[in-house]
């Protein structure tokens, strides 16, 4: 089976976009032009059944390998999966699949950040200079906070393209050579503090996998625990999560999905890049849950029972991201991000890795939330302009978001622009 002639995500005119790798992707609202014309006997408490089975299964005849979505709307529930695992024998996906979910650990990292300040031993607006002096020393560590860290507003660039330096010249060798190699986080983080930075501390959004492993360093020094062991027990296990995990080996535990990346069309067929070192993404994306598990999460933490109301309301305190237009596409706030929609506001976040792509969505009003995973990822063309060209994956995919988070009344997939996931952590595979 050969790649969709296209990848993974659409044109996006933010700063670094068209990208190759991992963690942060958010969903501008798709252009609307049609009405659903449900029908009643198939919808529950909001649900369409019908509606969702036929826009997951028209993701996977766009030229999805595979895809696993679980929809929730107050008590009702719907899952399903369509495609395939691997495409070699024809296992098909199924909806409770553990998933590499990347940047969404960043939420996880944030919700244990924030439960420190909730104990007074970190102070959002503190210069990170005061617990790591020595990782940011100068004037560079006086000036940007805790809090510039969570929302990427500390100008700290990404260590992305000096961990993978082949693909800005057009190859994936060192993904190839490196992804069973342990990384260091402190190698990360200087990786990306000595790259020029990309904005004053404060000034502006950029998204940025360092400012997430500096802050787990962070966490491991005020908690003088593994950030990850201590996530597991006082995140993960107290929300109840049974499918969530940090790996330590480069393998998913139990039955899961291939997870295959074209690369833009560096590699044809598209490889499989289910098994890597998940110390590459650390505290920024090294997290595998299931579907069902994030739509929990989500929802407990928005309905505050994570964090106390003061954290919750700084951990939704957002500032702007803007396109290459100046147009604002989504608000980011402490490793949350929302976002509009035909059917009012979102919130939730969004992760890519090698292979593997995952959004976690819920609507303001509590109402309905989205869980979704894939398992082909930069499939798109890049055009003539080094532009992401859309691929019919990207309006199958802006169909089935709209219906599970706007319900029946939504507009029909066939007249949906093409979905617009919004990716700024990656970097640009060069052709």
């Amino acid at each position: 089976m050969r790649a969709p002639a296209g990848n993974s995500l659409r044109r996006q005119a933010i700063s670094g976009l068209g990208l190759l790798l991992a963690c942060v992707t958010a969903l501008p609202a798709p252009a609307v032009a049609a009405t659903a014309d449900p029908s009643p006997a198939a919808t529950e408490a909001g649900l369409d059944r019908r509606a969702l089975r036929q826009s997951l299964d028209a993701i996977r005849d766009a030229g999805m390998y595979g895809v696993y979505s679980d929809v929730r709307d107050g008590p009702a529930r719907w899952n399903g999966a369509a495609g395939v695992a691997d495409v070699d024998t024809g296992r098909p996906v199924r909806p409770e699949m553990p998933h590499r979910i990347g940047s969404i650990t960043k939420t996880f990292t944030a919700v244990a950040i924030l439960q420190q300040v909730e104990k007074g031993r970190i102070e959002l607006d503190a210069p990170i200079a005061r617990y790591l002096p020595d990782l940011i020393p100068g004037e560079r560590g006086r000036q940007v906070t805790v809090r510039m860290l969570l929302n990427h507003t500390s100008g700290i660039a990404d260590y992305i393209a000096g961990a993978f330096p082949s693909l800005v010249v057009g190859s994936t060798q060192s993904v190839d050579d490196n992804r069973l190699r342990t990384a260091q986080p402190e190698e990360l983080a200087r990786i990306g503090l000595e790259f020029p930075p990309t904005n004053e501390p404060g000034r502006s959004w950029a998204y940025s996998n360092t400012n997430y492993v500096i802050a787990g360093l962070l966490l491991r020094k005020v908690t003088r625990t593994d950030p990850e062991r201590y996530i597991t027990d006082q995140v993960i296990r107290k929300a109840g999560l049974r499918g969530t995990y940090f790996p330590r080996t480069p393998f998913i535990h139990g039955p899961h999905s291939k997870a295959y990346d074209s690369f833009y069309g560096l590699i044809d067929p598209p490889r499989d890049y289910s098994v890597y070192n998940p110390s590459w993404f650390g505290m920024a994306g090294a997290m595998v849950s299931t579907m069902d598990d994030l739509n929990r999460f989500y929802r407990l933490l928005l309905d505050g029972k994570i964090l106390r109301p003061a954290e919750l309301a700084q951990m939704r305190t957002t500032v702007p991201v803007t396109d290459g237009l100046g147009n604002v596409v989504m608000n980011y706030g402490l490793g949350i991000y929302n976002e509009n929609t035909p059917c009012g506001r979102v919130w939730g976040h969004s992760g890519g890795v090698f292979g593997m792509g995952t959004y976690a969505l819920a609507r303001e009003d509590g109402g309905r939330q989205l869980s979704i995973g894939i398992n082909l990822m930069k499939y798109n063309e890049i055009d003539e302009n080094n532009q992401i060209v859309p691929h019919p994956i990207d309006y199958a995919m802006g169909g089935h978001l709209l219906q599970a988070l706007c319900g029946p009344a939504t507009p029909s997939a066939r007249g949906i622009g093409p979905w617009t996931p919004f990716q700024a952590d990656q970097v640009r595979v060069k052709r």
